[in-house]
């Protein structure tokens, strides 16, 4: 197994003592769905977040943190950034504006400190999952870590199953 590289999201934990591990695991560049990250980790899918990146229509971006199997509510997402709507942003604003691809979008370390939300369900979990800035690898930290780091609001962001 060849050493883990630090990540600047890594660096930025460390800098704020924040307690992590860094969880290796093998990308799939046809699948880079929070599924297959919660089944390479042999984690709950709900504990695996992931990191989308959206524009309100009057806040400008922020970053939404959901549980990887749920879908963002986007009409819920406006109304938490006090937008009348949002959008995810077009794939190839990824990279120029956080620094991270697809598949490896953090929310910490972002180029840009962003407004984030976290999904209300975080604060039931001891640990959770979220990308560590490169594909193929997670950090794995304490939810209330994860809340302090990024300034997180903590609300519901998810679409209802019908």
């Amino acid at each position: 197994m060849s050493k883990i590289s630090k990540t600047n999201a890594a660096r930025l934990l460390d800098q704020h003592k924040v307690i992590y591990e860094l969880i290796p695991y093998e990308v799939d560049e046809t699948d880079l769905g929070a599924q297959h990250i919660a089944d390479q980790l042999g984690e709950d899918i709900n504990q695996v977040f992931k990191t989308l990146v959206l524009q309100g229509d009057k806040t400008g971006y922020f970053v939404c943190v959901i549980p990887g199997a749920e879908e963002v509510d986007l009409k819920k997402a406006a109304k938490a950034t006090c937008n009348k709507k949002c959008d995810l942003i077009p794939m190839k604003e990824l990279l120029p504006l956080t620094g991270y691809i697809r598949g490896g979008c953090s929310p910490i370390g972002m180029k840009k400190a962003l407004p984030t939300l976290v999904h209300s369900s975080i604060t039931q979990l001891d640990q959770v999952y979220v990308s560590a800035g490169v594909r193929g690898l997670q950090f794995k930290l304490s939810p209330n870590d994860l809340i302090k780091i990024t300034h997180a609001t903590i609300c519901d962001l998810i679409a209802s199953k019908e």
